[in-house]
Order: C-alpha cells, then sequence, then structure tokens
C-alpha cells in the first residue's frame, strides 16, 4: 500500500505482495555462525547460518537461528544442541568462504560436513565439539536456552539458541600488541539478501560527541 508520500507501507501478516527475503536484505550486513556441533553418538557436523549475533559481551552470549527444515523436524545443528547442550562458533572468513558454503549442503545426516568441506578439525578443551582449525577465532560455547518462535497462523517455527562463551581460540597473529583483535587482517564475511555476501570495508574511527555536546549546552555542568 502506498502512503502517498513515496513510501511503501507492507504488513507483513496481511499484504500478499510481502516477501520474507526482504528483511535479510534489509537487515545487511549479517555475521555467519558457522556452527559446529556434535550428536549423542559424537558424530560432528558443521553449518552456517546467517541469523546470527551477539547479545552480551558481560556475559559473553552469542545466538544463532534455526529455521525448520522442509525435509526433517528439525536441523541437525539444533537437534545436536538440544541432545548436547555445546557447540562452537568459528568466525567465517573470506578465505574460507567456499568451505563455508559447502558446510551449507544438506547432507544425508550422520556425513561429516567437516569432511566434504575439506577441513581439519581442532580439538576443543571445554566443549566436545571439534573446531574448525583454519579458521582464526573460535569460540566454545555451553547452551544457555533455546527459545522456539512461530506457532501462529501460517507461520514457520524458528528456534533461537543462546549460548554463553566458555572458552575463545584466537590466532596470535590477529592481535595487536595490546590484545585487540585485528578485524580488517581476518575479512569476516557477512551475509545479504539472496545469494549475496559482503566483506567489510576499511574501518573508520568516529569519537563520541555526547560529552562535548553535553558540556557546550549545560556549561560543563
Amino acid at each position: 500500500m502506498s502512503t502517498g508520500d513515496g513510501v511503501k507501507f507492507i504488513d507483513p501478516e496481511r499484504d500478499e505482495t510481502f516477501r520474507r527475503g526482504i528483511f535479510n536484505a534489509i537487515i545487511a550486513p549479517r555475521p555467519i555462525g558457522w556452527i559446529s556441533t556434535v550428536d549423542i553418538h559424537g558424530r560432528p557436523n558443521l553449518a552456517p547460518f546467517s541469523y546470527f549475533a551477539l547479545i552480551s559481551s558481560l556475559p559473553p552470549i552469542i545466538a544463532f537461528s534455526c529455521n525448520t527444515p522442509e525435509d526433517r523436524q528439525l536441523k541437525d545443528t539444533l537437534t545436536n544442541v538440544k541432545a548436547t547442550g555445546e557447540f562452537v562458533y568459528n568466525l567465517a572468513t573470506l578465505d574460507l568462504i567456499h568451505e563455508v558454503n559447502a558446510t551449507s549442503t544438506p547432507l544425508p545426516e550422520g556425513m561429516d560436513e567437516f569432511e566434504f568441506a575439506g577441513l581439519e578439525k581442532a580439538p576443543s578443551l571445554k566443549v566436545r565439539p571439534p573446531r574448525v582449525a583454519a579458521s582464526p577465532v573460535n569460540l566454545e560455547c555451553t547452551v544457555e536456552r533455546i527459545v522456539r518462535l512461530g506457532d501462529g497462523p501460517s507461520e514457520v517455527p524458528t528456534h533461537v539458541t543462546f549460548g554463553r562463551v566458555v572458552g575463545m581460540h584466537i590466532h596470535e597473529s590477529y592481535l595487536d600488541a595490546d590484545g585487540y583483535f585485528l578485524t580488517a587482517k581476518a575479512q569476516p564475511v557477512a551475509r545479504l539478501g539472496g545469494i549475496q555476501y559482503a566483506v567489510s570495508a576499511p574501518p573508520f574511527e568516529l569519537a563520541r560527541q555526547f560529552r562535548r555536546a553535553a558540556e557546550e549546552s549545560y556549561g560543563g555542568g
């Protein structure tokens, strides 16, 4: 529906022109949650998720979302985190993007995505799932909670897994002398809409102006 000012209003619950993929193009770029898990038999699984975010740094909480797949009730990743309560986040970088894409292939249950994508595993220290050895950062996580959404009429159930970071593996070449992570060097890849991806442009710095503005407005009091 046009509001007459060059702006289109869409009601996602009622408008027949609504396409849910539009959110992927608007809420972008989004970091990729490259999640490794194991099932109850210890068999590894590795899959990328484009709905992923850092929720809090203290406590350190990250989250990723699993939509319901068409061929089974739950994705293997979700089945595994429900059963074991553990997962590992692996940073998806530009030099690993083809491997990231390969691990999105819907393989038969029990097949090893690490082997399928030609990725070497590295052992974790506090959780059972292995790490992607070539990734510059791996975050070992334990599940805090899993929230189910989307049980309304015609909706598709979605599960959001919140994980607490209990261990970090960072390749030392990606840390500066003060211990800060060199994001630009790592070139993390983000998701856009459709099959589009992006890499961050060179970063820029911008100092906060709140204090200066407050001092000018209130005379420094």
